[in-house]
């Protein structure tokens, strides 16, 4: 295993190289335990291993290296709760960490929700699915590639 400066230890070279893939408007999904992976990657993104670890964890080191889109309402999206869930007053401690990591690397925008299907078929046409550890209900995140600052791009050695 190489060791590189600056970049974080987290991020295994898999998802690190999908990253750096991208372009802008591209979609990386982080999935958790109970998202469909082998079926929506089977005719789509790219599945790329990344177990163990939650998403939280790996969440703060690829914020490190991933600029958001600012374009968009919100460069970050989740599941919203099912409506049983909803009424029985399920609650998603995950999407708290997801917010304040996002608020510390600068994302403003609320996290967006959408429907769980509709989710799922988002997911097919995104970059690539991150398969993690993450065992809480409702951990699946899509984030949304935006364009770094240019001065971010260069910066002197």
């Amino acid at each position: 295993r190489v060791v590189l400066k600056g970049v974080p230890a987290l991020p295994s070279p898999e998802p690190l190289y999908a990253l750096a893939r991208m372009g802008h408007g591209d979609e990386i999904v982080r999935e958790d335990v109970n998202f469909p992976t082998a079926c929506i990657c089977r005719c789509g993104p790219e599945e790329i291993p990344a177990d163990g670890l939650g998403i939280p964890q790996r969440l703060e080191a690829v914020l490190q290296l991933l600029p958001l889109d600012c374009y968009v309402e919100s460069p970050a999206v989740v599941v919203e709760l099912v409506p049983s869930d909803r009424e029985r007053g399920l609650q998603t401690p995950v999407w708290t960490s997801y917010q304040s990591i996002l608020s510390r690397a600068g994302c403003a925008s609320p996290l967006a929700t959408i429907e769980a299907f509709e989710f799922y078929e988002w997911t097919r046409k995104a970059f690539a699915v991150v398969t993690t550890g993450e065992a809480a209900l409702y951990g699946n995140l899509i984030l949304k590639k935006g364009l770094p600052a240019p001065d971010a791009l260069f910066q002197a050695c």
